[in-house]
């Protein structure tokens, strides 16, 4: 069993429980899925790119990406529907809380003058969204192989009606949140 899972059942749900006074344990907010997204723009003029994209996340996530298509056609961007535009790929479970323990603890703090990351960019519902700008950060890249910098989304969608509620989850789960 994973670290951050065992962390989360152990010590996470008695105090969110404490907290937030839920009636019973299911009702604590748990961490569904995390969605880690790559938009490829050049891949409209050169494929090679995207295929490269693909790679990088696969090793990063350790499960392969689905390509992502174009949902209308953009004259202004040479798009066309149906073109492959990005990657993406959905983890849940096992693999889920292994890129979130590496998240925390090896990638956010190689970023650059890291300070946190914001408070502010959860939905509403509970669902937090983070922007990465490079993938350069996960120990799994090697800097030589790399061709072009890429950025990536990662949505980490949870059970929490609210947003005080998702906050104090990740907090909890070792998230390092802007003081």
């Amino acid at each position: 069993m994973n670290r951050l899972n065992q962390k989360y059942k152990e010590t996470v749900v008695p105090s969110l429980v404490e907290k937030f006074e839920y009636a019973s344990v299911m009702q604590v907010p748990k961490i569904e899925k995390i969605v880690i997204n790559m938009g490829v723009g050049d891949a409209v003029s050169n494929s090679k790119n995207l295929e490269k994209a693909v790679s990088e996340l696969t090793l990063i996530a350790g499960q392969k990406p689905v390509v992502t298509t174009a949902k209308k056609s953009i004259a202004g961007f040479r798009l066309r529907e149906g073109m492959p535009i990005g990657t993406k790929v959905t983890l849940r479970g096992e693999r889920m809380y292994d890129f979130l323990d590496k998240l925390v603890t090896v990638s956010l703090p190689r970023v650059r003058d890291f300070r946190g990351i914001s408070k502010k960019a959860f939905d509403g519902r509970g669902n937090y969204t983070l922007g990465i700008k490079e993938q350069l950060i996960f120990p799994e890249i090697s800097y030589d192989d790399v061709d072009k910098v890429r950025g990536m989304d990662i949505v980490i969608v949870t059970t929490a009606q609210t947003d005080e509620e998702a906050r104090e989850l990740l907090t909890q789960l070792g998230m390092p949140f802007h003081k």
